[in-house]
């Protein structure tokens, strides 16, 4: 009898409810380096057809090392942004970084942060002669929320990265 039971249920699992499409958004950009624009204060990191964009204003990356436990915190708003994009082909920095966005690959999808507080350590970065060579910036997002015309997602702490900054 316990091997009809068990068979029913599982038959019953194959036959279940759709769940309305529902769709997960998320990224990974863990592996990937940050990058930057030299005419402007955009970090961003690629992955192939992805780009997770961030704007933050000169001084979220002083180079000056952050007390322990304080961070600097930068709230996302319309100045201090972070985006998330998906293109039609990979893209390049050049592609990012030009003053003319380029016709090709277009944007395929597109989700802005809403709201959150960007994080910043910073650290000294120190050569083998224990020399200040630099500074690193650990950049982390908490309590993001990313919205697109017809969906959302969010992240209760997600680390964008090491941003490295030279004397």
């Amino acid at each position: 009898m316990k091997r009809y039971i068990g068979l029913f249920l599982l038959a019953l699992s194959f036959t279940a409810c759709d769940d309305g499409d529902i769709t997960l958004q998320s990224f990974d950009f863990e592996a990937q380096n940050i990058q930057n624009c030299t005419t402007n204060e955009l970090l961003f990191k690629i992955k192939g057809s992805e780009l997770l964009l961030v704007t933050l204003p000169n001084s979220a990356t002083t180079n000056e090392v952050t007390p322990e436990d304080q961070p600097r915190e930068i709230p996302v708003n319309t100045t201090n942004q972070v985006l998330y994009r998906k293109y039609s082909g990979n893209l390049t920095n050049a592609t990012i970084c030009s003053a003319i966005p380029p016709s090709s690959p277009s944007v395929s999808k597109e989700w802005l942060a809403t709201g959150g507080t960007i994080e910043v350590i910073t650290s000294e970065r120190r050569n083998a002669n224990d020399e200040l060579i630099g500074y690193t910036h650990n950049i982390r997002f908490v309590n993001i929320n990313f919205s697109s015309s017809n969906d959302s997602f969010s992240f209760v702490s997600y680390i964008f990265g090491n941003y490295q900054t030279n004397l």
